[in-house]
């Protein structure tokens, strides 16, 4: 069974082994509100961070380009109804490295002061780099990465879609300044296996950097909903399998899943989690959110772990997801 926390270098909140992400949330464009998901809506949102909570989850993680900064204001209003739970969370968001932010340290740094002004907190406990590719050296993203730590902006930072040789630049550009690097946020998901097969998840453990798994449930085409015969709405850009390919890994967490007693989701992301992964799904209700946090307290057997290997798929990536998404 997992321990009950997680250590993140240099931030002093511990982790639970599973959080919360937050793309959903005010991205109208690609997940509703307005989008194809018509049942989303700020209330449900609120029930789902209500039952993260409830359900112990403490980690949300959040980005300046989720719905154009959107998502992070709606976790600041949420924050605004209860400030005593901001003692408890670990808040996560990130900077996006984009070709005109040239200036980075200066850049950086009014990304990071912008993004609290929309969370409406005064420090982050984590802030990462969105992708890997800058303009910009490593030396001079990891000098900018020290300086708002330095400043106290944010507890820890991070890097998201970084391949082993990017992850293991930076890492040792941050140790020159005495800085650690807490964690790499790559796609990690039975659809997706190459984060594990790569060999990057051995590496993250070798440097004491925590591999934060987004899309674990590959965009909610794991959870059993959909199928062949009844796709799932609009485009899945992650690994985008055919779903026949899909229903059989489905299939495959079903038949685990039914003699756990969990759902195929659950057992997806108990997979992530005995790998040594945090798995950071989406919850955009409160029911979501309860059986997300059905990850939790269990474990897969070395004969159960085995099977969701030999199923597991490679992953695909798109034309720009192969530009930007390198771990």
């Amino acid at each position: 069974m997992e321990p009950s926390t997680v250590s993140l270098a240099g931030c002093a909140t511990p982790l639970a082994p599973l959080g919360v992400g937050t793309w959903a949330w005010g991205d109208r464009k690609t997940w509703g509100m307005g989008g194809y998901d018509t049942s989303l809506s700020e209330a449900t949102i609120t029930e789902a961070w209500e039952a993260s909570l409830d359900a112990g989850l403490t980690l949300f993680d959040t980005a300046e380009v989720y719905g154009d900064g959107e998502s992070e204001r709606i976790i600041g209003r949420l924050l605004a109804r209860e400030p005593s739970r901001r003692r408890s969370l670990v808040l996560a968001t990130k900077f996006l490295p984009s070709p005109q932010k040239l200036a980075v340290k200066g850049a950086m740094r009014a990304a990071l002061e912008a993004s609290l002004e929309r969370l409406g907190v005064e420090h982050v406990d984590l802030y990462q780099i969105h992708g890997p590719i800058s303009l910009r050296s490593k030396s001079a993203l990891a000098e900018a990465l020290a300086e708002v730590q330095a400043a106290g902006l944010t507890s820890a930072v991070g890097v998201s879609n970084y391949s082993i040789g990017e992850m293991t630049k930076i890492h040792a550009e941050l140790a020159k300044r005495g800085v650690p690097l807490a964690s790499n946020q790559v796609e990690y998901s039975l659809l997706r296996r190459r984060p594990e097969t790569s060999g990057l998840l051995a590496a993250c453990a070798r440097l004491g950097v925590v591999l934060l798994a987004y899309s674990p449930i590959g965009q909610g085409r794991l959870t059993g909903k959909y199928s062949a015969s009844k796709p799932p709405p609009g485009g899945r850009g992650f690994s985008a399998h055919p779903m026949t390919e899909v229903d059989t890994v489905v299939a495959l967490l079903r038949r685990i899943g039914d003699e756990r007693q969990r759902t195929p989701s659950q057992v997806a992301l108990r997979w992530l989690i005995d790998k040594g992964a945090i798995p950071i799904p989406g919850a955009k209700t409160a029911d979501q959110a309860r059986e997300n946090a059905g990850g939790l307290g269990w474990s897969l057997t070395t004969e159960e772990l085995a099977a969701l290997d030999e199923g597991a798929l490679k992953g695909t990536r798109s034309l720009g997801n192969r530009f930007w998404q390198h771990g």
